[in-house]
């Protein structure tokens, strides 16, 4: 796989700060079911890298210390962890809100028997991807039967009440582009999903978020081996639009990987660019312990030129457009 760092490293993004801290997403492990083209964390089967136990119950005291809002848990397939569904029911009889990010496809593995009702049973957002709303595009970028269980994770969960009307059970899709472009309208789009899943296979969710593919991982290796890396920063560039920044997901958001190590935002986490404490002159990488005593409200935010991949367009972040 190429290196996309190097490419990156010299940026004239803007400086950013940090606002008040409101979520914690944690990457449980690099293992996943699937193995997709557009993975910026290169997650598939082979991976071994999963977080320790006791790195994981260090998660809810940092949640205390600091007030945050939301868990949000990733991966590779953070269903794949076996402590998931304990940190799970320990975090919301916290009175978190817990997002999984979910492939969908996992809900039919083996060993995942239950998967959709615990999730129901504890009230979890499920945010899932979905690249299309068409088989032969899923496949190609997904892997050949992606798509069709993909609607039938779906329709598993709308039989649960998941993106059903006054449910409160949050079903939201994730739309990423085929190739080197940007993402098309969010609401636009949404519209077509909406339409499409219903009146073909009779689902329903809540929002489609609309995700711009980042230059690095095997997304990016990708680009460099077929000589579109240059052009596409340029699109990236060229769409720069500065009202994102106030919203961009780094100022409100911190990524822990599977060891525990804190990074501004999940792609940072991909490219080894920790997270800094100002406070903390030592030299040392950042760990979740250290965020049991630090706020990191006003700390700047480590950047790079892949963060105009957030800023282009409409802009995009884990909740989609900004």
């Amino acid at each position: 796989m190429r290196a996309t760092l190097p490419l990156l490293e010299v940026t004239d993004f803007p400086a950013i700060r940090r606002k008040s801290l409101e979520t914690l997403q944690v990457n449980l492990g690099y293992k996943c079911n699937q193995r997709c083209l557009h993975c910026h964390v290169n997650a598939g089967p082979n991976r071994k890298e999963m977080m320790t136990r006791e790195t994981l119950e260090l998660i809810l005291p940092v949640i205390e210390a600091r007030q945050i809002k939301t868990l949000d848990l990733t991966g590779g397939a953070p269903e794949l962890h076996a402590d998931f569904r304990y940190l799970v029911a320990e975090a919301r009889a916290a009175g978190i809100h817990v997002i999984d990010r979910c492939n969908l496809t996992i809900l039919f593995e083996p060993g995942q028997e239950g998967l959709a009702e615990f999730l129901a049973e504890h009230r979890v957002e499920i945010v899932a991807s979905l690249p299309c709303y068409s088989l032969e595009n899923v496949d190609k970028q997904r892997g050949k039967g992606v798509f069709d269980k993909s609607i039938a994770g779906l329709q598993k969960l709308n039989a649960l009440g998941y993106g059903q009307p006054g449910s409160g059970l949050l079903l939201n899709l994730v739309y990423n582009p085929q190739g080197p472009s940007l993402p098309p309208n969010q609401q636009t789009l949404e519209a077509d999903y909406k339409r499409e899943l219903r009146d073909h296979f009779g689902i329903e969710f809540n929002q489609l978020y609309a995700l711009a593919n980042m230059p690095i991982k095997r997304f990016g290796s990708t680009l460099i081996s077929k000589g579109q890396f240059h052009d596409y920063m340029r699109l990236l560039k060229d769409n720069f639009h500065q009202d994102n920044l106030d919203q961009v997901m780094c100022r409100s958001l911190v990524s822990v990987d599977w060891q525990g190590y804190l990074y501004d935002c999940d792609f940072n986490q991909q490219l080894a660019l920790g997270l800094q404490i100002d406070a903390l002159q030592d030299g040392k990488r950042r760990h979740l312990r250290d965020l049991l005593e630090n706020d990191l409200n006003q700390q700047s935010v480590c950047v790079a030129d892949h963060c105009f991949g957030c800023t282009a367009g409409q802009g995009s972040s884990c909740g989609g457009a900004l």
